[in-house]
């Protein structure tokens, strides 16, 4: 991890860019200005997950995080998966594994009118989230967040328009709350749907597809070094995009995780909350680096950088190891 003359290699955490890319570019730009030039380029970067969703840039986001490894060969590129990421590969059919379907669904099957779940052409072989994420949620109005939901529960709209598709709940609300009668409105619906999902695999590239499916759920590093009040830790490194879960073992979950078995219905190292929260006390000299829970927290070893959290008037925010140093896009250095 450290360099024949003892300098600590960088660590940089992206939080959750969320289909932003003018924030990730200023970002960027800033990184790089705050970080000598050799330890930037020959940093480890890791980007704690959800790049789509909420904003209008996720092709372009994508786009530009997959030219990274060529335009920085000597940096380390580590791509976690967050949960929107995760569903947005489960309705694209590229989850890596096997798994029943509707084994994924049981459990959470009393939500599927409430939440809308995708219900077109394909969604018999879709894994629940990508359900979820494909559908439309029939409440407008997200009390959780405080603002409208962008077509499904995930708030997907913006990414299928990122990619010139039209998401489809605009028109299936609009014939809900038409005169027409109950079997039109079902006829149309789903003739809405099966275009849906045949245009977002047309319009999806190959290397964006293949961008979902190599997405990891964990990464570890063995020997990072972080500033504390007592002086420069050697610390192992965890990064998971939500946390890891109280009450059940570490090594059992990062043994799943890195299993990436989409069996069950939904991963709660990428979408818990409290559940993930604080680092398990099993783990000693260790920095958990997540996203996700839209805060910037930081307490002792534990890590959350989501600032962002996809509101779009929130700044995209980074942090830098050793040094401890949050760099955001907003940041204005002369």
């Amino acid at each position: 991890m450290t360099d024949p003359n003892n300098k600590p290699r960088t660590v940089i955490c992206v939080g959750d860019i969320h289909g932003y890319l003018t924030k990730l570019l200023n970002l960027w730009s800033n990184l790089r200005s705050q970080i000598d030039p050799e330890s930037f380029n020959t940093a480890i970067v890791i980007f704690l997950g959800d790049y789509c969703d909420r904003g209008p840039d996720t092709r372009k986001v994508i786009d530009f995080l997959i030219t990274l490894p060529k335009r920085y060969s000597n940096q380390k590129h580590v791509f976690l998966s967050g949960n929107h990421d995760f569903a947005f590969g489960g309705f694209m059919g590229v989850l890596a594994g096997e798994f029943e379907a509707k084994e994924t669904w049981m459990e959470y099957a009393d939500n599927e009118e409430r939440e809308g779940w995708y219900k077109g052409e394909g969604y018999e072989k879709m894994h629940l989230q990508g359900r979820r994420w494909g559908g439309w949620i029939k409440a407008k109005f997200n009390a959780a967040k405080g603002i409208d939901y962008k077509g499904s529960i995930y708030d997907a709209a913006p990414t299928f328009e990122s990619y010139g598709v039209a998401h489809g709940s605009s028109e299936i609300n609009t014939l809900r709350c038409s005169f027409l009668k109950w079997l039109l409105r079902l006829v149309l619906s789903h003739a809405i749907l099966v275009e849906i999902l045949e245009e977002l695999m047309k319009a999806v590239p190959e290397a964006h597809k293949k961008f979902l499916a190599d997405m990891v759920w964990v990464h570890e590093e063995d020997d990072v070094c972080i500033e504390t009040q007592e002086g420069v830790k050697h610390c192992k490194l965890i990064a998971v995009h939500a946390g890891l879960e109280r009450g059940k073992n570490v090594r059992e979950q990062l043994e799943f995780l890195k299993a990436r078995d989409a069996r069950v219905p939904k991963v709660t190292d990428l979408s818990g909350r409290k559940d993930v929260w604080d680092i398990p006390k099993e783990l000693t000299e260790t920095i958990l680096v997540s996203g996700h829970h839209g805060k910037l927290h930081i307490e002792g070893l534990r890590l959350i950088i989501d600032e962002g959290g996809g509101f779009e008037g929130n700044p995209v925010a980074a942090i830098v190891l050793p040094s401890m140093k949050i760099v955001r896009d907003t940041d204005k250095f002369s």
